[in-house]
């Protein structure tokens, strides 16, 4: 774990800044395989399937319909982050606790900037992220690939070993402790298991209470 004073803050964005059981990311779920039915003319249960598959096998259910079906990944992105963001409104607000933080916030996202930016909007914490990488900046090549992660401290000339990562994604904080960073894993259920990969430094099961914490040692 690095000993560096943290500068940059960086955090995924669904399930990470709002919780996943409001269930925002349910309806871009359900929108990705209605999108593959449409698309590939199949029934809801071969979308389905398809979606997983492709999601395990690629990293993201779009890179695999961009491989295996030149799916055009503007028109994928705007129809699946096409959803109701009501849900955030009862969303207890992080702006506080992500105010207090030294140093610049980024969001790295699998989605699309669009949909970053409307979800941080919604959430009164737009104007707290000095930056927002998404798929589209990454060339569409998703984490955990060590790719994006490369081109996301290029793009903004990011210092890694003086940066903490926070992700609901155990696994994509694999390649951001190569890199240097500091790991904190959000887990999306208390009852998820306890012991983490050794890249991971911090387990948190509330994101709030985690940044208050940081705020108190600082």
């Amino acid at each position: 774990m690095s000993t560096a004073p943290t500068e940059t803050w960086i955090f995924d964005l669904d399930n990470t800044l709002y919780p996943a059981d409001c269930e925002l990311f349910a309806q871009v779920d359900s929108r990705m395989s209605a999108y593959i039915s449409a698309v590939l003319a199949v029934d809801a249960t071969t979308a389905r399937a398809l979606q997983k598959t492709y999601y395990r096998e690629h990293g993201t259910t779009l890179r695999g319909l961009m491989d295996n079906h030149s799916v055009e990944p503007e028109d994928y992105l705007d129809y699946v982050h096409d959803i109701d963001l009501s849900p955030l409104d009862a969303v207890v607000s992080l702006e506080g606790g992500l105010a207090a933080l030294p140093g610049e916030r980024y969001v790295f996202t699998n989605g699309s900037r669009k949909h970053a930016l409307q979800v941080l909007q919604r959430l009164g914490l737009a104007n707290l992220f000095a930056g927002v990488f998404d798929i589209t900046a990454a060339g569409y090549v998703p984490k955990p690939d060590a790719l994006p992660y490369e081109r996301f401290l290029g793009h903004f000339d990011i210092d890694p070993v003086s940066a903490v990562f926070v992700e609901d994604s155990v696994a994509n904080l694999a390649p951001a402790a190569a890199l240097g960073m500091r790991t904190v894993w959000l887990r999306r259920h208390r009852d998820d298991a306890t012991d983490a990969p050794d890249f991971v430094d911090h387990v948190i099961d509330d994101l709030a209470q985690w940044l208050e914490a940081e705020h108190t040692a600082s």
